[in-house]
């Protein structure tokens, strides 16, 4: 079996992340275990530890409070449909075609 950075172990990554995603974490995590156990492949255990990892260095990178906010906000666009905080689409393009001089 492949050895894993410090960062990368499933310990590191269930302390790096925050409350509910600790438990999907987890949950996934033994899942693919389990699977791994029954079929002898360990292709999905390492695919829950990099995507999981991914969480785990952004939750870091951007701080727990942040990453909260960020989910936070895609619960209430999901829900509503609507990001208030959104920049119009005229806005991008304006910006994009006086970035490339036109």
């Amino acid at each position: 079996m492949p050895v894993l950075p410090p960062d990368t172990t499933p310990a590191a990554i269930w302390d790096a992340l925050i409350g509910e995603e600790r438990a999907e974490f987890e949950s996934a995590y033994r899942e693919a275990l389990a699977e791994a156990a029954e079929t002898l492949d360990l292709t999905r255990v390492l695919d829950v530890l990099r995507n999981y990892h991914r969480i785990a260095w952004l939750t870091q990178r951007q701080g727990p409070q942040a990453h909260r906010r960020m989910l936070d906000k895609a619960v209430e666009i999901m829900r509503t449909g609507q990001n208030p905080d959104a920049v119009p689409i005229e806005d991008v393009k304006a910006l994009i075609s006086q970035r490339l001089g036109q």
